[in-house]
């Protein structure tokens, strides 16, 4: 029976308050006179309580010289409570939009530490874009995204991906980059470049399990800049794409002499991750 109080007391009712519904429950209809004898609650404070249970509707009153009290039923009671929960979690969502683009987070750079956070805020700016979708990702985190990616695509949202692995989608506007181990090994590790409508993006490490880093910035002075580094490799991939052979032949496969002519460090690779 605590449990059942305990309970009660979650969907907001006092403990004279769910001790009358449940007498009521258990017999009814009843006076007020009854139901203070069966719940234990003082009768100096059984018709307040009753009048708080009618105003709320989980019970009913018939009125009379001796008005009589009868509960709405378990189920209905639930139903309500569901209802109103849903209710005020749509009003709460609605009002609390119109803070997560406030000024405050347009000038901050936040960090996000471990590969699970960095792609569940990955996630959370997903479902919020309402134009495009820019991403560079890896087949392995690409496959937990998917579905994401997906239920965008669906309200009307254009995704475009550069993929480094096998990717396949019947969604999204996908560019495969061939040569994907070779990059890994090159960049020690894997990362991750979203951008989301122009006005927000997540870039960084996500190959190093919790030790994983990574941005989150409306901040109109990195979210520029990296955009455009995404729309700059969508640019070379359809250049490769259409003149392949030319462009290899002047740098290399795959551009590797490019690579090597822009690196510092003699063994050609690169060492962001220590």
């Amino acid at each position: 029976m605590n449990n059942i109080f305990d309970t009660l007391k979650n969907l907001h009712f006092t403990e004279y308050e769910a001790k009358a519904y449940l007498s009521l429950l258990e017999e009814s209809p009843l006076t007020g006179y009854a139901v203070a004898k069966n719940s234990g609650v003082p009768r100096s404070k059984i018709y307040e309580v009753l009048d708080n249970l009618v105003m709320r509707g989980d019970i009913l009153v018939s009125p009379g010289n001796t008005p009589q009290y009868t509960p709405v039923p378990a189920k209905e009671l639930i139903r309500h409570r569901r209802t109103k929960a849903e209710e005020n979690f749509d009003r709460a969502e609605k009002f609390f939009e119109n803070f997560e683009r406030s000024v405050h987070d347009r000038e901050n750079i936040w960090n996000i530490t471990g590969d699970t956070e960095i792609l569940d805020k990955v996630r959370t700016c997903i479902e919020s874009a309402n134009k495009r979708i820019l991403l560079e990702v890896w087949k392995e985190e690409y496959e937990l995204l998917a579905d994401d990616l997906r239920t965008a695509a669906q309200r009307g949202v254009n995704v475009t991906i550069i993929a480094y692995g096998e990717v396949e989608s019947d969604f999204a506007n996908v560019y495969l980059y061939d040569m994907s181990l070779d990059i890994t090994d090159e960049y020690g590790g894997r990362w991750l470049v979203y951008s989301g409508d122009d006005s927000e993006v997540v870039a960084g490490i996500v190959s190093l399990g919790k030790d994983s880093r990574a941005a989150w910035t409306m901040h109109v002075g990195l979210v520029m800049p990296i955009t455009e580094v995404i729309i700059h490799d969508l640019y070379l991939m359809e250049l490769l794409n259409k003149h392949r052979d030319i462009l290899e032949e002047s740098f290399g496969k795959n551009l590797i002499d490019l690579r090597h002519k822009f690196s510092i460090h003699p063994d050609f690779k690169k060492h962001y991750v220590k």
